[in-house]
Formats: C-alpha cells, sequence, structure tokens
C-alpha cells in the first residue's frame, strides 16, 4: 500500500531546496504516520478513537497544563470543550492534547552527519522524556533520516555550501556510521526505530532517492502492524 509518510519524506527533498532550518518539516511528515495507521485498519481501538474526533493530533508545542515540548506529532485525547479541527484530505483531527497516547520524532541529518550525531541522539534521548512527563504510557516512535548522496549543497539564507569529501566530508563517507550510532544509542529508548535511508544532494534539479525503496516499506508497514497491536494493549 502506498505510505503517506514516506511519500511525505520524499516531497522535502525532491524538485527544490531542502532547507534544514525549516521547523515545520518535522511536523509535515510526523503526523503521516496517523494517517496511515488508520488507513492500515489494524487497530480497532485507534480507529475508534479517531472516529469520535476526542483523539486528535496535538496543535500546540505542548500539552495542556505539563510542561513538556510535545514532539513532532502527538496524538492523544483532546482537552474537555475543545473543538476538533478537521483538515481536507486527512481523517485525524487536530486540536488540543491533555494526553500523549503516541508521540513521534523526527530528525533529518543531510550533510555534516556525524558532527551533528550525538547532538541528535542526545535530542531523540530527551524526546522520551518529554513523551512520558505527566500521567499515561506512550508508545514513542522516532524516524530518523539518513542521507547517503555522493554528494551534498546546504544553504544558508543565498549562501550554498557543498561537500568536498574532505575537510567536508560526501554524506556516503559518514551514512553507514551515523547509522551505527543512531541504531545502538536510540533504538532501546523507543518502542520503535524506523531509518529512513535516502540519497538527495540537494543540488538543481534537486533529484531524490531511497537507498532501498522495497526494505523501508517493509520497515515501516512492520512497524505500523506493531504500533497497531501496541496502541490496542495499551489503550
Amino acid at each position: 500500500m502506498p505510505y503517506r509518510l514516506l511519500s511525505e519524506f520524499e516531497s522535502v527533498f525532491r524538485g527544490h531546496p531542502y532547507r534544514h532550518r525549516d521547523s515545520s518539516i518535522g511536523d509535515r511528515v510526523a503526523i503521516q504516520l496517523y494517517e496511515d495507521l488508520v488507513a492500515l485498519g489494524r487497530s480497532a481501538k485507534l480507529t475508534e478513537h479517531v472516529n469520535t474526533n476526542d483523539w486528535v493530533v496535538n496543535r500546540r508545542n505542548r500539552r495542556q497544563g505539563v510542561a513538556a515540548r510535545r514532539g513532532d506529532g502527538t496524538f492523544g485525547e483532546i482537552v474537555p470543550g475543545e473543538v476538533a479541527v478537521v483538515e481536507p484530505d486527512y481523517r485525524v483531527a487536530r486540536g488540543i492534547v491533555a494526553t500523549v497516547e503516541v508521540g513521534v520524532e523526527m530528525k533529518i541529518l543531510a550533510k555534516a552527519m556525524i558532527k551533528q550525531v550525538d547532538r541528535v541522539i542526545g535530542d531523540l534521548q530527551k524526546q522520551v522524556t518529554h513523551f512520558r512527563k505527566g500521567a499515561g504510557n506512550p508508545i514513542c516512535v522516532a524516524f530518523v533520516g539518513v542521507n547517503h548522496a555522493a554528494y551534498a549543497v546546504s544553504f544558508e539564507g543565498d549562501r550554498q555550501f557543498r561537500t568536498d569529501g574532505k575537510a567536508h566530508r560526501h554524506p556516503t563517507q559518514e551514512a553507514a556510521e551515523a547509522e551505527r550510532r543512531i541504531v545502538a544509542m536510540v533504538a532501546p529508548v523507543y518502542d520503535e526505530l524506523v531509518i529512513l535511508s535516502y540519497a538527495a544532494t540537494n543540488d538543481a534539479p534537486y533529484p531524490f532517492m531511497w537507498m532501498n525503496a522495497v526494505e523501508t516499506e517493509q520497515d515501516y508497514g512492520a512497524a505500523l502492524v506493531r504500533i497497531s497491536r501496541e496502541y490496542d494493549r495499551r489503550f
């Protein structure tokens, strides 16, 4: 089946520049998880909750009354009296959540990955604490994109910076080690970790390629099944 999250991730790069400082990208990709879970239809409880519009994707940076960062896509029970908003082409409504039942964090490593990887790992580990703060036992999910391109370009305003394979190593030189560290340090603290291995030079005409499209779809599909089963067990 076509997966919205994978399609949305691809759209971040294909045909236009990827701007790594755009904080909306993580949200935009992460919320597609819930559409894929509903479309898969393996969790009766999740489908029932979504259909009432009393369980929603959070549209604020925090939970009501809880001092915790919400992550890139959190799903939980709406604050009583709040009105859920259903956007076109979406089945899961949005609103202000009182609880977190599923929490998603999205990270993308596109360039200078080894320089960033320890910070990214730390951010992911800390986010689990935020998801679990307050009452509840949320399902915690992480998606990490790792670039394998032969070279990569980044943008700072109007300036462009291209890897040279020496002082600034190409993504393909760093991808395997970045993935190894992430799996070793992040997988043990999340219920699900999905590595999205891709190649994007971020240079015109802005191509995109999955390193192994079939394996990526299988990994993501398997994670959807496990999340669905765990949701029915916990909630």
